[in-house]
């Protein structure tokens, strides 16, 4: 029998033995302050265990990247349109030479030979193996065996880690290091469990049809005295000022991105009977998009049972603005994860992004290296029919103009995950590419449901707004939703679209606005967002916070941590949404060979696109560059837009915020005037 004497004397070696003295020139680089409960802490990893080090390199000049983007976007800036090539991009953000240096000396003098140390293309991260022993010695920690109740996994991880100080500053973080990847347990559940009956309702989160079939089966493709009953190619023309394309040949490298995901495949039957039928045969029959499969992605199909009413929308309302240009659609993800009932598109647009820029697959940033394991599909997908090929890295050039009518909210997903991904937007933008992001169509909430609980709002009350993702990003371009309201006509101002639960939609639809609970207003808004406040400010206590950057949590935590007992519902320090927005309701489209009513911001979305690929077609002839991130020259001349000033956006128990005069989060700037806006853009260099 061993005596409790010798059993305190083995504990206490054992704690001598995991203890590791610390140099004075070394300080706490990360340190874990909670294990979350689904993890484990378990046995020491054996020494001669192989680990797979990754050192993300400080990124040089991030913090610079918004002066760079106004610098080739601003209208009155004399390097506007003089955009940068892909490799400017890569060594403008690239860790400094001094950064590379130190930490390359610092690996070999702990132990780790230059041979064995790899540089990434993006020069972001350096990347070897190490045994744990090496790696223990170098970072002064000890690694531990960590089990996850739920999956089952062990993953090697420490508890804090290390470093120099003259050396801490070059990095941003290390791997293994103290983070688990487990998923933000909302993420799983949806995953995991069945999408509630409230949810079934709409078929897709962002676009809600319409079930409805026109009394005749078709509308007038010219009448513009029914564009208050149904919005037909003639109205947009119409209510914008669109003039027909000229016939000459189009400009080759001017096709229009479309993004589309979750079974959303067009169906040329439908696309043949809408040119048939509201464009009077000047699109020929036959006319289909580009394909640009991504990571197995899916274009379209003969079995009209499969066709998907958001991507005929999207090709339907783009087409008759564009054309002769192409359309470009982007199809993203394979059938399997595509058809996964118990999924929504709103976890990120990474593998999207891995394909138009290579350098992404691998960028580091808040903590993050290339794609979440946990937030975004792998590939090859193991799965039977899934995509078995390689992800894709940079294997679409990007095309001017992206119109994107999918999302989600800030709340949904980490922190460090979206602004990672906002990153790319400006360094896209700063290579010449304009984004579109639909604003969404639930006001200042989400939706009741699995996410966003019974409100879709946010805070300890439940009733904080609850704005949009990606387009809170200050590099992208939001697009809120108006209407042509029953017995107005094309001539009459537009409001802001509403349409109450039941009329017809299954739940409230309006335009999506409000303030980011992540990102401050950024100077190109300030004066439009201040003179709001000034001349119009909301009815609603606020609050005036950022959130930080935590890799492991959701918005939602921070939120109440934000709002606390302020009472407040809306951040007043935040981007402002909508940029810009155009008619959303109504919308005519052939989907499943007849003819429905569709909406949306997801509409609105690939018009305004639409226009400024237009727009950029008369400038690429002209022998001048494409305007790229479109915001700075948004607001540096709202006259060119119909300014919007009747109608709000409903939702948390409020009527939501006003659309008035000047910049509002309901309607932007206003819809576009495309004579002023194509006259103001041939006027820039």
């Amino acid at each position: 029998m061993v005596s409790v004497k010798v059993i305190a004397l083995l504990a206490a070696v054992c704690g001598l033995l995991d203890a590791t003295a610390i140099p004075p020139h070394h300080e706490v680089h990360e340190k874990r302050e909670v294990l979350h409960p689904r993890w484990t802490k378990e046995k020491r990893v054996e020494p001669r265990k192989l680990l797979p080090m990754r050192i993300g390199l400080a990124q040089n000049n991030l913090d610079k990247g918004y002066e760079h983007l106004m610098d080739v976007s601003d209208p009155s800036s004399s390097n506007f349109g003089k955009h940068w090539t892909a490799d400017d991009v890569i060594n403008a953000f690239r860790p400094s030479d001094e950064t590379e240096r130190e930490v390359r000396n610092w690996l070999i003098d702990g132990g780790i030979p230059s041979s064995r140390i790899s540089h990434s293309e993006n020069k972001g991260w350096f990347a070897f193996y190490a045994t744990v022993e090496e790696a223990e010695k170098l970072l002064y920690t000890t690694y531990h065996e960590y089990k996850d109740s739920v999956t089952g996994g062990v993953m090697p991880s420490s508890d804090e880690y290390h470093l120099p100080k003259n050396i801490r500053r070059h990095i941003d973080y290390i791997t293994p290091g103290i983070k688990l990847l487990a998923p933000v347990e909302s993420w799983q559940k949806k995953r995991d469990s069945k999408i509630p009956q409230a949810r079934k309702d709409i078929e897709k989160r962002i676009l809600h049809e319409v079930l409805q079939t026109s009394p005749n089966g078709h509308y007038n493709n010219s009448d513009l005295s029914t564009c208050d009953v149904a919005i037909t190619p003639a109205c947009i023309a119409a209510l914008y000022k669109i003039p027909p394309v000229s016939h000459r040949l189009p400009h080759p490298n001017n096709s229009l991105g479309i993004f589309e995901s979750e079974l959303q495949f067009y169906t040329q039957y439908d696309l043949d009977s809408f040119f048939t039928n509201y464009t009077s045969g000047k699109i020929p029959n036959g006319t289909h998009p580009v394909a640009a499969n991504i990571d197995g992605g899916m274009q379209a199909s003969d079995d009209l049972n499969y066709a998907g009413t958001e991507c005929n929308l999207d090709l339907q309302l783009a087409y008759p603005i564009v054309y002769p240009q192409t359309l470009t659609d982007y199809e993203v993800d394979d059938y399997i994860v595509q058809s996964d009932q118990e999924d929504t598109y709103t976890f990120g647009f990474n593998t999207f992004l891995d394909a138009l820029d290579g350098s992404y697959c691998t960028f580091a940033a808040y903590n993050e290296t290339g794609n979440d394991p946990n937030l975004d599909q792998a590939y090859p997908d193991p799965r039977i029919g899934g995509w078995a090929g390689k992800l894709m890295c940079g294997t679409f050039k990007p095309t001017n103009v992206i119109s994107l009518s999918y999302g989600g909210q800030e709340s949904d997903l980490p922190i460090s995950y979206q602004k990672r991904q906002c990153l790319e937007y400006m360094k896209l933008g700063l290579q010449g590419v304009s984004f579109l992001f639909a604003s969404g169509d639930s006001g200042v909430s989400n939706y009741p449901g699995d996410i966003d609980g019974p409100t879709g709002c946010l805070g300890p009350n439940l009733d904080v707004f609850n704005p949009t993702w990606p387009g809170t990003c200050p590099f992208v371009t939001s697009v809120g939703a108006t209407k042509v309201y029953p017995g107005k006509t094309v001539y009459d101002p537009e409001s802001a679209v509403y349409d109450p639960a039941g009329h017809p939609y299954s739940v409230n639809f309006s335009s999506g606005g409000g303030f980011s609970n992540v990102y401050p207003i950024p100077k190109y808004q300030a004066s439009a967002v201040s003179t709001f406040f000034e001349k119009h400010n909301p009815p609603y206590k606020s609050y005036s916070a950022l959130a930080g950057d935590t890799s492991n949590i959701t918005k939602k935590a921070d939120i109440d941590a934000l709002v606390g007992s302020s009472g407040g519902v809306y951040n007043r320090i935040g981007r402002g949404i909508p940029d810009i927005a155009a008619v959303g309701d109504n919308i005519a489209v052939y989907s499943g060979g007849r003819v429905r009513l569709s909406g949306g911001t997801s509409a609105s979305a690939p018009i305004v696109s639409a226009v400024f690929n237009r727009i950029n077609e008369e400038r690429l002839n002209a022998g001048k560059s494409p305007i790229g991130f479109l915001n700075p020259s948004l607001y540096a001349n709202p006259g060119m837009l119909n300014d919007i000033t009747n109608g709000t956006n409903p939702g948390c128990g409020t009527v939501g915020f006003s659309a008035v005069k000047g910049w509002d989060p309901v309607t932007g700037l206003g819809t576009p005037n495309f004579p002023k806006m194509l006259e103001y853009y041939m006027k820039l260099p």
